[in-house]
């Protein structure tokens, strides 16, 4: 089934019940064809912070609380998430103690996307907001401007000393495939190589701005041109996506599983 036969971008109804079967898998597969060789492309997480969670406890009070999915990067199938939207939402009216609740989540969501996903509930004031760490590239000047990905305006620096840096940048823009709708990141990427030209980085990165694909796809596809045009000892690359309809999307791919992060959640998210 091709996504776009899924529910994203048609009017909807919430279920008022119990809806499992609104879950929408999208195989990860066909945009990983030409990423085979690439080890680090099925290294990583996508985390997912969910912040429309309600249903009833045993005695019929409403219970609310923040998600955070734990998605790996080897499951077959990622879920679209207006059907994930509104598989949370058919749970308003449902009594689950919080353990069943969590048991049945990931019960479900690991069934459609053949992966073991976890759910870590937090309390409505617990998601903390982190500052980004790393070299901030948005104020310099782009080598070259282009709205198009294209691996070849990426560069090294004439200084071939092998170095380990971070860098982030919060003009990631991309859209999405079905909607054409745009979706805002912060792209955080850290590097151990030769060093790499910072403003042909930028220059990347805001390349990104017309392409269409999905959040998971563009972090890979990040990942893999890095990866195979720089030729870095190690890499890894993390979006974190704002929210749209009560979720953010946060990918992380990495060549190094050491180097996998812990998730973190943004201002601006």
């Amino acid at each position: 089934m091709s996504v776009e036969s899924s529910l994203l971008g048609q009017d909807t109804e919430y279920p008022t019940q119990y809806a499992p079967q609104v879950l929408f898998p999208i195989a990860r597969a066909p945009s990983r064809e030409s990423y085979t060789n690439i080890n680090g492309i099925t290294q990583g997480m996508d985390w997912w912070h969910i912040f429309e969670i309600s249903w009833l406890n045993e005695h019929g009070i409403p219970q609310v609380a923040l998600g955070r999915l734990h998605i790996p990067a080897t499951s077959e199938y990622l879920i679209e998430s207006k059907s994930l939207k509104l598989y949370f939402n058919s749970f308003n009216f449902e009594k689950l103690s919080r353990a069943d609740f969590i048991r049945t989540v990931e019960k479900d969501l690991s069934s459609v996307a053949q992966a073991n996903i976890k759910l870590q509930l937090l309390n409505v004031d617990e998601l903390h907001i982190s500052q980004p760490q790393g070299i901030c590239l948005d104020l310099l000047q782009p080598t070259k401007i282009e709205f198009e990905p294209n691996a070849s305006l990426l560069a090294l620096d004439d200084n071939n000393h092998i170095v380990e840096q971070s860098f982030y940048s919060h003009l990631l823009r991309s859209n999405c495939p079905v909607t054409n709708q745009p979706d805002w990141g912060t792209v955080f990427i850290r590097y151990q190589g030769k060093k790499i030209s910072e403003h042909s980085l930028l220059a990347y990165i805001i390349s990104y701005r017309k392409h269409n694909g999905f959040h998971e796809q563009c972090v890979e596809h990040i990942f893999a041109d890095i990866w195979q045009h720089l030729q870095p000892e190690k890499l890894m690359v993390y979006a974190a996506y704002t929210r749209r309809g009560g979720l953010d999307i946060n990918p992380c791919r990495v060549s190094d599983p050491t180097w996998l992060p812990q998730p973190i959640r943004l201002a601006r998210q």
